[in-house]
């Protein structure tokens, strides 16, 4: 089945993946929604344990289904992989979707030659191509990213590159079938800031070629300003505000999202200024808390007559076209709050 350009080549509806274990159930990612079409990027940000590679996980179809529980709908071109057997989602990794790891170096095999690996990789969708040929496709492929001398690079070993190269190789090597989605899973996490720069800048580049629909997911808010068109902030497995990287960014609308943006530094605000962090961790996904899931670290739970100590918010839309929230402060409080409190303490605007 193909979807029409004008369609979702990625749609995710009430995504729950669980994960039984000796001390409860693990609730990694509970009731998630969201859609990517081709040409497009969706940055999901949360801080560690939210649930972003583990939905980024079920959408390559990586999770072990003897030892997890997937529920909900992923439909990748018009296809729902949900239930659908090993061998068929192995067949759709590489040319239908395909994801850059956060970690090049143990991701890339060690006892392979990069060109190998790459070669390799086409070869798996493409078995009537020739040794030459794939190995000519995973040259073309390092000079694409922007590796100097692919042809000698292709015939050195992962070690015998740079952290930045690293990732320009994994890269090579994820969009070596032309994938219509592409998953960037921290990709820039280790990396110097110029190099992260390039690496944005490349995939940028790459997705004006490919089309390719992106999916970039990072704790960097900063990443997902520059390169996303569209943002999924998650919190203990749950969306809990999706909208465009300008609504998102300029009138954010949960405590959470406010905490974030207030814990970054920005180039245009006072230095003097200091950092807010969000104070208290996030919590256990085995033993949530009662209602909303952040109210142990919002400040602002009490001013809705406690019903974030008895009930869960679900995912209402602010007024604005495409923007929700799932905040039992009313649209008054929040817009309040945000003018008085976040954007003093140094949000940037």
């Amino acid at each position: 089945m193909s979807v029409s350009p004008d369609d979702p080549y990625l749609q995710v509806r009430d995504l729950q993946v669980q994960f039984p274990t000796e001390d409860g159930l693990v609730r990694a990612v509970d009731g998630v929604s969201f859609s990517v079409r081709r040409g497009q990027t969706l940055g999901i940000v949360g801080e560690s344990g939210s649930g972003k590679s583990v939905t980024s996980m079920a959408v390559m179809g990586l999770h072990n289904a003897a030892r997890t529980k997937l529920a909900g709908e992923i439909s990748i071109g018009g296809t729902n992989i949900v239930g659908m057997h090993d061998e068929k989602i192995r067949e759709m990794r590489g040319q239908d979707m395909a994801m850059i790891f956060q970690d090049p170096l143990s991701a890339l095999h060690p006892y392979y030659k990069v060109g190998v690996q790459i070669a390799e990789a086409y070869r798996v969708h493409h078995p009537s191509a020739s040794k030459a040929e794939a190995a000519k496709r995973a040259v073309d492929m390092l000079d694409r990213v922007g590796i100097p001398q692919p042809q000698r690079r292709a015939k050195q070993y992962p070690h015998e590159f740079s952290g930045g190269m690293r990732q320009r190789a994994m890269i090579a090597m994820s969009l070596v079938n032309d994938p219509a989605l592409l998953i960037a899973d921290e990709p820039t996490t280790a990396l110097d800031v110029t190099v992260q720069a390039q690496i944005l800048d490349l995939l940028e580049d790459l997705q004006r070629e490919f089309n390719s629909a992106i999916i970039m997911i990072t704790h960097d808010l900063g990443v997902v300003a520059q390169i996303a068109d569209d943002v999924l902030v998650m919190y203990a497995g749950r969306a809990i505000e999706t909208g465009s990287v300008e609504q998102v960014m300029r009138s954010p609308q949960h405590p959470y999202t406010w905490g974030l943006l207030a814990s970054v530094p920005s180039l245009h605000g006072d230095a003097e200024i200091d950092l807010v962090p969000i104070k208290g961790n996030p919590p256990s996904l085995i033993n949530l808390p009662s209602g909303c899931a952040f109210n142990p670290r919002c400040r602002y739970a009490g001013q809705n007559g406690n019903r974030s100590f008895t009930e869960a918010p679900e995912l209402r839309s602010t007024g604005q076209d495409g923007h929700h929230v799932a905040c039992h402060l009313s649209a008054a409080d929040r817009l309040r709050i945000y003018q008085e409190d976040i954007a003093h303490a140094g949000v940037a605007q």
